[in-house]
């Protein structure tokens, strides 16, 4: 079954993430390794549409930028950078859609696609560097860690493996087998990288030597991403529950039970002090309160929320397949601005500085910012 869905800081004697940085990079899927999807970034209450990039083909993917270019894939199989004149730099073809977020490591923008294949271009000429086989399609996008031990590049494929390989070379280092798709992107803090899978389970592994740290049985799919902020790991479920799980202690600290109303979870949380949020089927974005699970609020749209949202400081910044663009409070839930599309949004936001980027599914890389 298919489902849809820059700066190190060295810590001493434990694997690192690669977080946003300050300007103009959002070189990771979701702005940090650790997947959590938030910025200090305040969004302008009133950005404006400044300008619309036509791809001519349908996009699942989510952008993301280093120094300025803009990078993501759709379906035709191409991979496009694109600066920030909305004018395209290069394109790399493939056979087969890419709906991964690429990552951009070093000089590499490595991407996923239905083909099984993981790529790394060079990100100033498009030109093949390496590429890596799997036995089935990859659908989330690579993430990285590093420490002065080593690094690599992790990811899951429809293989039923969490792959990690060396990423100047392209050479495996080691993989994980699961006992179904690993359809997410595996996230990474703390020396440990937390992935779930459509086996149900959450996993727990060292990022430098592969091997399983702790399993956790949630017993339903995860087809997305977990989200990992203050030693807790919150994701949900294909069923519509939503978890805050606890990485010391691997014990569940709270649970919202999915019930005959709720839609699957195939965002990824973002979380920013006591706040996490969170799209689903159902077509509502909600905020829990990150200790207790409380409800703080919810928020309707007219179509179902697959992409994953951005949270400032004050803000929360998400798309609908109803075709909006959302920009809400953060507190209270409240909207403080929208923009009509024209076609779904499925995309999760890559944010800058200045500017944020979403793609539609009809192809299109649309900018926002203010005009100078």
């Amino acid at each position: 079954m298919r489902f849809f869905s820059s700066v190190f800081a060295f810590l001493l004697f434990c694997s690192v993430s690669i977080g946003q940085k300050t300007g103009q990079n959002w070189s990771v899927f979701r702005g940090n390794s650790d997947l959590s999807g938030n910025t200090d970034y305040d969004f302008p209450a009133s950005p404006v549409l400044l300008w619309s990039l036509p791809t001519g083909e349908r996009s699942k993917s989510s952008p993301v930028i280093s120094d300025g270019v803009v990078y993501f894939g759709n379906d035709e199989g191409r991979l496009i950078a694109a600066g920030g004149d909305g004018k395209i730099k290069w394109t790399f073809k493939t056979d087969d859609p890419i709906e991964a977020p690429p990552l951009v490591y070093s000089d590499k923008v490595i991407t996923g696609g239905y083909d099984g294949v993981l790529r790394a271009n060079n990100k100033s000429t498009g030109k093949l560097i390496w590429s890596y086989e799997t036995d089935n399609q990859i659908v989330g996008s690579a993430n990285v860690w590093t420490s002065a031990k080593g690094s690599g590049i992790f990811f899951g494929s429809y293989d039923y493996d969490l792959h990690c390989i060396d990423p100047a070379t392209g050479k495996p280092l080691w993989k994980i087998e699961t006992d179904n798709y690993v359809n997410g992107t595996p996230a990474l803090a703390n020396n440990s990288i937390v992935f779930g899978g459509c086996d149900g389970i959450i996993r727990i592994a060292d990022p430098l030597t592969g091997k399983e740290k702790d399993t956790i049985e949630i017993g339903v799919y995860i087809a997305a991403s977990p989200a990992l902020s203050g030693g807790k790991a919150y994701f949900g479920d294909y069923d519509g529950a939503f978890y805050c799980l606890d990485l010391n202690t691997r014990k569940v600290l709270w649970e919202i039970p999915a019930d005959g109303n709720s839609g699957s979870i195939l965002s990824i949380p973002a979380v920013r002090g006591n706040y996490v949020v969170v799209g689903t089927d159902d077509k509502y974005i909600y905020c829990y309160n990150t200790t207790s699970g409380k409800l703080v609020w919810k928020f309707r749209t007219n179509g179902r929320i697959t992409g994953s949202a951005v949270v400032t400081p004050t803000k929360v910044l998400f798309g609908s397949t109803d075709g909006n663009i959302y920009m809400l409070g953060l507190k209270d839930g409240k909207k403080i601005w929208s923009f009509n599309a024209g076609a779904p949004v499925s995309s999760s936001p890559a944010v800058t500085g200045d500017r944020f980027y979403f793609l539609t599914e009809d192809g299109r890389l649309l900018a926002f910012g203010i005009k100078k």
